[in-house]
């Protein structure tokens, strides 16, 4: 075995390729992360509970399947985080709220099933904004995560503990969820690799539901291949869950392994147009063009695309989740599981109810079921509810006129770096502005990935850049963003790291 190896520095598929060249075992690889998380968690608190037993024992299984030749997939042995609405035999899952404190589900959720059967220790469940309600993981009801680039700062959200796993070195996979950006904005402002796949490509089979016609488990990663390899593991027909697409995957690591050749020619990229301007940070936008700059030198050709309803993405977004949410949300109703809050002797089930929900709901999950109710009541529903399900469909429409043009489009993945914890707590609408790239393909259920495109130059914080492809192409996003990480990875010599967590 190697001496003196920090594994925790390296890539899934190195991990792979030590093990499988005998080089480490995945018992020492996962106490490597162990130790990480017990050295830097307290500053970072990116998980929400840590199974040193459990992940311990899988390893050890793998290894004796290793040594036995009985492998179960390519990963088998790499430790893995998993994000907390994500439900899991046998360990808690709270979504990052009081009203599930201590839940301990019975059944795994299919792609944490297949993380088992793929042999992936679980190391445990990382932190996130409460029922996946934000954009910062300063709503759960655990405490901030914070930004390993700098500690003051937000880690992007609602997975934003997933995320800033991974770039803390503390975990080399993890799983994340995206309602509306919460893979790929916390990828973006943590300088991670965040896909979110096609809707129903991946099993939405026991996630906790936030917006069913929006939500979609995905990868987080430090490198594109790695979230090609974990997609294929967690993807594909699931028949337990009725929005799942019954056909294979595309060959995503094929995909990824050639565009890390660098060569993208006869690929027609599309720049769009509404999201860029005023609002944008300039060294965001910068990163960007020297991004896109880069794919013209791998061959691609680049062209302007305008999707004109982008513009009311996020006042479509922000009627139809808060609807899907508040009629998700109302089971948990103190009666079967979860929280359950007694305000005085012999109150009435509705008493039980109401004071249950207001101890067990925090102000942002409040303030969105509040929004839901009133666009869904009476008098109400077709001017609000009714009208966004419109526009979502024009926003759709944009994307298939958009398609036909090009291959993938293309925008910085979020507007800004990582802002200051606390900076935009009281202003709702400006925290929701975050979301204003990822948005679109949530409401038209296409795929889209960001990788980083360096640090910005006003405060030496990572940068995004996002690929969106038509339905069922996750593997164009791979290609592309495999060929723009190998592009700036030769500029930078390597990827990006943050400074070391004191």
């Amino acid at each position: 075995m190697a001496e003196n190896t920090d594994w925790t520095r390296k890539t899934a598929a190195e991990l792979a390729d030590a093990l499988a060249a005998g080089e480490t075992t995945s018992v020492e690889i996962t106490q490597a992360h162990l130790d990480r998380i017990a050295a830097v968690d307290g500053a970072v608190h990116a998980f929400l509970h840590v199974d040193a037993e459990g992940a311990l024992a899988q390893a050890a299984e793998s290894d004796a399947r290793r040594a036995a030749g009985t492998l179960l997939s390519g990963l088998d042995g790499v430790p893995i985080a998993v994000k907390d609405v994500l439900a899991t035999d046998g360990l808690p899952t709270t979504c990052g709220s009081k009203i599930l404190e201590g839940w301990i589900p019975p059944y795994d959720a299919t792609v944490v099933r297949r993380l088992k059967e793929a042999g992936l220790p679980i190391l445990g469940k990382t932190n996130m904004d409460e029922f996946a309600m934000g954009s910062s993981t300063e709503h759960s009801a655990y405490g901030a995560t914070h930004n390993p680039w700098d500690l003051d700062r937000i880690p992007g959200g609602s997975g934003g503990g997933s995320a800033a796993a991974v770039a803390a070195f503390e975990a080399p996979l993890a799983l994340g969820t995206d309602t509306g950006g919460s893979i790929r904005q916390p990828g973006a402002v943590t300088g991670t690799v965040g896909h979110k796949p096609t809707y129903g490509g991946v099993s939405r089979y026991g996630l906790v539901a936030l917006a069913n016609s929006l939500d979609q488990v995905g990868p987080v990663t430090r490198t594109v291949l790695d979230s090609a390899l974990l997609h294929e593991i967690i993807g594909g027909h699931d028949p337990k869950d009725s929005t799942s697409i019954d056909q294979p995957l595309p060959a995503l690591v094929e995909a990824a392994r050639q565009g890390a050749t660098g060569d993208l020619t006869g690929l027609k990229v599309g720049v769009i147009t509404e999201l860029s301007g005023d609002g944008w940070q300039p060294g965001v936008m910068a990163r960007f063009q020297e991004s896109v700059d880069l794919l013209v030198k791998a061959g691609a050709e680049v062209v302007e695309v305008s999707c004109p309803t982008f513009v009311h993405a996020l006042a479509t977004y922000y009627l139809i989740l808060p609807a899907e949410a508040s009629s998700n949300l109302a089971k948990f109703d103190a009666m079967r599981y979860g929280l359950r809050v007694w305000p005085h002797e012999g109150a009435s089930a509705e008493e039980v109810m109401r004071a249950s929900r207001d101890a067990g709901f925090g102000d942002e999950v409040k303030r969105r079921i509040i929004l839901g109710t009133y666009a869904l009541s009476s008098g109400y529903y077709d001017a609000y509810y009714g009208q966004a399900q419109k526009v979502r469909t024009l926003i759709s429409r944009d994307f298939e006129a958009a398609f036909e043009k090009v291959d993938v489009l293309v925008s910085p993945t979020a507007p800004t770096t990582a802002f200051k914890l606390g900076e935009k707590l009281d202003d709702p609408i400006a925290m929701y502005l975050n979301d204003l790239a990822t948005i679109p393909a949530n409401l038209a259920g296409v795929p889209g990935i960001s990788v980083p495109s360096g640090l910005a130059d006003e405060d030496g914080l990572p940068a995004g850049f996002q690929v969106l492809a038509p339905a069922l192409a996750d593997d164009r996003c791979y290609r592309v963003a495999a060929a723009l990480e190998s592009a700036l990875h030769a500029q930078w010599g390597g990827p990006l790291v943050p400074k070391e967590i004191a």
